[in-house]
C-alpha cells in the first residue's frame, strides 16, 4: 500500500504512520531494534507530511516520542531522550486546557522529564516534571483507571527533590502519596509491587531523617511484603534485600535485637552472591555487609566481626581505583577499622596502614573540600597514637600542623571548631610535656578557653572542658605559681562537679582533681604562714598577700580529703586509679594530722603547762 501511494500523493502520511505503528507494535512483542529503528524513520516521514496546523500533527509528534524514549531505554543515547523531550513539549502545545489528549501528553512528557532528570541531574527539568504530574493528576480523579500512574511518578518525582533540596514538604507529600498509590494496588495487582517499595523507600528515608520507630516498623513490613513478591532471580530483588538490610540494621542500631543482626547479615550476604566480581554494584554490597558487622562489632564486641569488616573493606577498595568517586569513603572506612584493631592488639603495624590510607584520603580532600576538616583530624589522630607508642616527636610535630590547618577552615560558627581546639591542644600537652616551654602552656590555656565557650551548659562536653582548662590552669600555676590560676581552676572544677551526678562519667576525674587544686592551695597558704612565722610580721604583709584568710587552709585540706574519699567510692580494689586514689587521701590525711599536730604544739612564748 506504501509504495501504491507516491510521495506527494493524497494519505501517504497515513500510511507511513499506519505502517510505522505495525512496527512499533511488533517491537514491543519482539523487541527487535530494526522494528523500531524503521517506525522512527517512517514517524519522522509522515510528521514532515503534517506541518503545523495540521489536524494529525500532534498524533505524530507523540508517536515520534514515545518510540524515541523506547529507543533510549534500549541503547541509552541521551540525543534520542532530548528530542523525546523536545517532541512532547511541542506535542503538548497542540493540546490546550479542555483537549482530548492534554492528560496523555502532561504524564508522556513529565515520564520523559524525570527518566531524564535520573541519568542527567538537572533541578529545573525536575521541577517541570513534578508541576506536569500535578497537573496530570488533576485529570485523573479518584476512580480513573490511570490514577496510579500519576501518583506512582509525582511520588517519585517528590522523592528525587527531596534528595536533592531536602526539603521536608516533599517527603511528607511522598509518604502521602504513596498510601494513595498503594490503596489502589491490592494483592494481585501488577503494579503492588512498586507501591510497597516506593512507600517503604520513603518511610525508610523518613526515619533516617526524624528517627520514628513507627516509620522504621512500617518500612521493614513493606519491604518483606515486597520481597515475597520478588522470588529468587528477579532482577529487582538485589535492591529489595539490600534496601531491607539496611531497615534491619537501623533496627538493630536502635533497639539492639540480635536477630535483627543475623537477618541483615543474611540479607546481605544474598545480595553479595547476586553480585559477582565485576557487576557495578558488588562495591555497595560488600560495603553494606561491612557497615552491618562494623555496628554488630560496636554492640557485641566479637573481633572476629572486625577481622571479616577489615576483609571486606580491602575488597571495596580493590574495586574503586583512584579516580573513583567514592575511594575516599572507602579509605576512610578501612582506616578506622585498622584503628580500632591497633586499640585491641597494639600492633604497629596497623596503626602505620591507618596513617598511610590517611594520606591517601586527605589527597583526596583539596582545601574547601567538604571531607578535609575530617580527614585532617583522622591523620592526626593516628599520628599522635604514632608518636605515644614510638616516642617519635615528628609525628607530634606533623599531627599538631594538620590540626592548626583544620582550626584555621574552621571559623566561627563551624561545626568542627570545638573539636579542632580541643585536640590540638591535647596534641600541645604533649608537646608542652616533652619541652616544657611556657609559650605552648599559653596557647595551650588560650585555645582551652576558647573550646569552653563553644560549650555552654547543656553540652555533652562541658564537663570535659572545664575539667581540662582546669588542668591547664594548674599546670600553669604549677609552673608559674600565680595563685590566680589556681583559684579559677578551683572555680571551674566545682562548677564541673556541681554538673556530675552520682553516676556522672567525669565524676571521679572532677573529684580527683578539686581535691589535688585543693591540696595544693593549702600546700601553697602553708608556704605563706612559715613565711609569716620567719619573718616580721609587718614585713611578710608587704612582701606576700594571703589570697584570702589563712583559716581557709584547713577548710581546703578537709574538702580535699571528702573529696577524695568520694572518689575512693567510685572504685574498687583493682581498678586503674584505685591504688594512685588511696595514696592520695593518705598523703591528705598525713598532712592534716601533721597540721593538727604543729597546731597543738605550745610556742616558745607560750606560758608553761601546769597541772
Amino acid at each position: 500500500m506504501l509504495q501504491r501511494r507516491r510521495r506527494g500523493n493524497r494519505g501517504r502520511d497515513t500510511a507511513l504512520s499506519e505502517l510505522a505503528e505495525a512496527l512499533y507494535d511488533r517491537y514491543r512483542k519482539e523487541h527487535k531494534i530494526a522494528d523500531l529503528n524503521e517506525a522512527i524513520s517512517l514517524h519522522r516521514a509522515a510528521a514532515g507530511l503534517r506541518p503545523l496546523g495540521n489536524p494529525k500533527r500532534y498524533s505524530s509528534l507523540r508517536a515520534l516520542a514515545l518510540c524515541l524514549s523506547d529507543r533510549y531505554q534500549d541503547r541509552g543515547e541521551l540525543a534520542d531522550l532530548k528530542e523525546a523531550v523536545t517532541l512532547g513539549r511541542a506535542a503538548l502545545q497542540l493540546c490546550p486546557p479542555g483537549h482530548p489528549d492534554r492528560c496523555k501528553s502532561l504524564n508522556d512528557l513529565a515520564c520523559d522529564l524525570g527518566i531524564k532528570f535520573e541519568k542527567h541531574p538537572d533541578i529545573g527539568e525536575l521541577e517541570e516534571a513534578i508541576k506536569l504530574h500535578r497537573a496530570a493528576l488533576v485529570l485523573r480523579p479518584s476512580g480513573n483507571p490511570h490514577r496510579f500512574s500519576s501518583l506512582h511518578h509525582l511520588t517519585c518525582c517528590l522523592t528525587h527533590r527531596h534528595a536533592m533540596l531536602g526539603r521536608p514538604t516533599d517527603l511528607e507529600q511522598a509518604v502521602l502519596l504513596g498510601r494513595a498509590a498503594l490503596e489502589l494496588c491490592p494483592p494481585g495487582h501488577i503494579d503492588r509491587a512498586a507501591s510497597l517499595n516506593n512507600l517503604a523507600c520513603s518511610l525508610g528515608t523518613r526515619f533516617e531523617k526524624h528517627a520514628d520507630m513507627r516509620d522504621l516498623e512500617e518500612a521493614v513490613q513493606l519491604y518483606r511484603a515486597t520481597l515475597e513478591l520478588h522470588p529468587s532471580g528477579h532482577r529487582q530483588r538485589f535492591s529489595l534485600l539490600q534496601n531491607l538490610a539496611r531497615c534491619l540494621r537501623h533496627r538493630y542500631q536502635s533497639q539492639g535485637l540480635v536477630a535483627d543482626s543475623e537477618e541483615a547479615l543474611l540479607l546481605g550476604g544474598e545480595a553479595l552472591e547476586l553480585c559477582l566480581p565485576g557487576d557495578p554494584d558488588r562495591a555497595a554490597s560488600l560495603n553494606n555487609l561491612a557497615s552491618t558487622l562494623e555496628i554488630r562489632l560496636e554492640k557485641q564486641g566479637d573481633m572476629c566481626d572486625l577481622e571479616e569488616m577489615i576483609e571486606l573493606y580491602r575488597a571495596v577498595l580493590e574495586i574503586r581505583p583512584s579516580g573513583h568517586p567514592d575511594r575516599f569513603q572507602s579509605l576512610q572506612s578501612l582506616a578506622r577499622c585498622l584503628r580500632v584493631r591497633y586499640g585491641n592488639r597494639s600492633e604497629v603495624a596497623d596503626l602505620e596502614e591507618a596513617i598511610m590510607l590517611g594520606r591517601a584520603a586527605l589527597e583526596l580532600c583539596p582545601p574547601q573540600h567538604p571531607n578535609r576538616v575530617p580527614s585532617l583530624h583522622c591523620l592526626s589522630g593516628d599520628l599522635r597514637e604514632r608518636s605515644e607508642k614510638l616516642a617519635d616527636v615528628r609525628d607530634l610535630e606533623e599531627a599538631i600542623e594538620l590540626l592548626r590547618a583544620a582550626l584555621e577552615l574552621c571559623p566561627s560558627g563551624h561545626p568542627h571548631r570545638f573539636l579542632s581546639l580541643e585536640t590540638l591542644a591535647r596534641c600541645l600537652r604533649a608537646r608542652y610535656g616533652n619541652q616544657g616551654m611556657v609559650s605552648v602552656l599559653e596557647e595551650i590555656v588560650v585555645l582551652g578557653r576558647a573550646a569552653l565557650e563553644l560549650s555552654p551548659p547543656g553540652h555533652p562536653r562541658r564537663v570535659a572542658s572545664l575539667n581540662l582548662l582546669a588542668y591547664d590552669l594548674r599546670t600553669r600555676f604549677e609552673k608559674q605559681a600565680n595563685v590566680r590560676d589556681l583559684e579559677e581552676a578551683i572555680e571551674l572544677l566545682r562548677t564541673a562537679l556541681e554538673l556530675c551526678s552520682s553516676d556522672h562519667p567525669h565524676r571521679l576525674i572532677s573529684l580527683q582533681n578539686l581535691a589535688f587544686c585543693l591540696f595544693a592551695r593549702y600546700g601553697q597558704q602553708g608556704g605563706a604562714a612559715d613565711l609569716k612565722e620567719a619573718t616580721p610580721l609587718d614585713g611578710a604583709v608587704r612582701t606576700y598577700s594571703l589570697p584570702e584568710h589563712p583559716d581557709r587552709r584547713a577548710a581546703d585540706l578537709d574538702e580535699a580529703i571528702a573529696l577524695e574519699q568520694q572518689a575512693l567510692q567510685l572504685l574498687t580494689p583493682g581498678d586503674s586509679d584505685y591504688d594512685t586514689c588511696q595514696q592520695r587521701l593518705t598523703d591528705y590525711l598525713e598532712a592534716k594530722t601533721k597540721d593538727s599536730s604543729q597546731d597543738a604544739t605550745p610556742s616558745s612564748d607560750a606560758p608553761p603547762v601546769t597541772c
